[in-house]
């Protein structure tokens, strides 16, 4: 199977169960951050090109709503065995389109597999209740139903996974979706549709539109379109979540994140060395998830910042194909050039840059957007670094003399998408747990990210809404719940 489309190639759109050719008159070029070389070409639509998906999506609406939800899942059966089938293949596709290592980028899948089993659950998951007499004669029950079109716009560092926190819950409760990928790596949905195609699931079910803003308003303001599921950065999550509402559509919208992670000097400093070094500089830095700042208490702080910053210094990095590499590039120069910008912050408001990742030189990768590990230390609370999501593989170390001290560091956070302990007091990790404003919590863990069967949550700046993608919220978000209260009288003329 080809693993990238070749530099001449257009990517089409997949609407009403057919490969469609944009017409588009603006497209943009989809680049291997690793090399800069050009893998295809993604078209900007106009809001014409995306209402024909969501035009198809409400024809076959009705006739989908009324399949069974045994018959539903079977497509996602057959999709999650194709999935397992190709992990090589996806793997390749996302490390050359975002630049993260070929383990990361199966591992991604891993994930996106796991989600296509949850929601073959669906006949069980979206089950209501009932009531026999809740007055005299008189029973109550409550069903849920699908809600009809839906969208989801997701982002370029995990163009296997995101996708997939939405896409099989919102078909298996009984909606048709239209999936709008980062126009910055489209070529993994290309392959998940193709794949999509060959499970028989009907025309119009699901569709796949590439675009920019357009897409996404006209996602946002066509009234056939119930819901929106987004993943993305906070500003962008509070214009989709704004809008959106004042459309009247439900929204989940997750936005981004300055994780801390606590380290007490009980805790098994090798341990939480790797396990945090894994966090900060995993996928470069590019995941939500990312540990940022570090808060070392007491006498931790000497001690892991000596190893974190050993641990740094030897991560090797280059082109996530090549056999060896643990960290690839950051997803486009203007994302190299604003962490780096972001370093030079840091420095200039106090920070010691203990190991500086800027402009390195990467053997055959000249054109490469890469920036190696950082570690600044000391970063002045006052510091703008201390509020300001880096996406970027950059680590800053505060101290804290107490535990007390250290949550107050993540108080002042305005992100509340996660946060970790390590340690070896049961005591330690219970308050922590109970009182941490975050709403993906780890201990002795550096990376929270919930099974799909637990919600993906997350809290303050980092999420709007209520229901989070994954499990049992999925199929609350994708359905909405009525309630039947009925009363039958007796029929005297007959018998039974």
């Amino acid at each position: 199977m080809t693993v990238a489309a070749p530099p001449t190639t257009k990517i089409p759109q997949y609407i009403n169960g057919q490969w469609m050719d944009s017409q588009a008159s603006d497209w943009q070029d989809v680049l291997n951050p690793a090399t800069g070389e050009i893998l295809g070409r993604v078209p900007l639509p106009d809001a014409a090109e995306v209402a024909r998906a969501i035009d198809a999506a409400s024809a076959a609406y009705p006739e989908w709503r009324r399949t069974p939800a045994e018959d539903r899942i079977q497509p996602l059966f057959k999709l999650k065995m194709l999935l397992e089938e190709h992990l090589d293949d996806f793997g390749r596709i996302i490390t050359q389109e975002n630049g993260k290592t070929l383990a990361e980028a199966k591992a991604e899948m891993r994930r996106a597999i796991e989600n296509v089993e949850v929601a073959c659950g669906i006949p069980m998951m979206m089950q209501g209740y009932n009531l026999e007499d809740v007055a005299r004669g008189i029973d109550e029950i409550m069903i849920r139903q699908p809600l009809g079109v839906v969208a989801a716009i997701t982002p370029f560092n995990f163009p296997g996974m995101i996708p997939f926190w939405f896409l099989p819950y919102a078909i298996a409760c009984g909606n048709t979706l239209i999936v709008k990928p980062s126009e910055r790596v489209p070529l993994t949905m290309k392959l998940a549709f193709e794949l999509l195609e060959k499970t028989g699931i009907p025309k119009g079910v699901v569709n796949l539109v590439n675009g920019g803003k357009v897409a996404v308003d006209t996602l946002l303001d066509h009234p056939a379109v119930r819901a929106i599921s987004f993943v993305g950065s906070t500003p962008v999550a509070k214009y989709i979540y704004a809008r959106a509402g004042a459309n009247g559509k439900r929204a989940q919208c997750q936005g981004g994140a300055k994780n801390y992670v606590i380290v007490l000097p009980d805790a098994d400093m090798q341990m939480a060395t790797q396990i945090i070094s894994d966090s900060a500089f995993g996928c470069a830095g590019q995941r939500c998830l990312a540990v940022s700042v570090a808060v070392t208490v007491g006498d931790a702080q000497k001690t892991f910042r000596d190893s974190i910053t050993e641990a740094a210094a030897n991560l090797r990095v280059g082109n996530g194909l090549d056999e060896g590499v643990q960290m690839g590039p950051v997803i486009t120069r203007q994302s190299k050039d604003r962490v780096q910008s972001l370093i030079g912050v840091g420095a200039k408001d106090g920070a010691k840059v203990v190991i500086d990742g800027r402009n390195p030189k990467i053997a055959k990768y000249e054109s490469g957007n890469f920036v190696k590990p950082t570690v600044l230390d000391g970063v002045p609370a006052s510091s703008e670094l201390t509020h300001t999501e880096i996406f970027g593989p950059v680590l800053s170390l505060v101290h804290a003399n107490d535990l007390d001290e250290a949550m107050n560091f993540l108080a002042a956070s305005p992100f509340g998408n996660q946060a970790s302990l390590f340690t070896s007091s049961g005591s330690a990790a219970r308050r922590f747990r109970y009182e941490a404003p975050a709403g993906n919590v780890g201990i002795n863990i550096g990376v929270a990210a919930p099974m799909a069967y637990f919600p993906f949550s997350g809290w303050k700046d980092s999420f709007f809404g209520i229901m989070h993608g994954q499990g049992r919220d999925a199929v609350e978000f994708y359905t909405e719940k009525k309630v039947v209260v009925e009363r039958w009288a007796k029929e005297h003329s007959r018998k039974f």
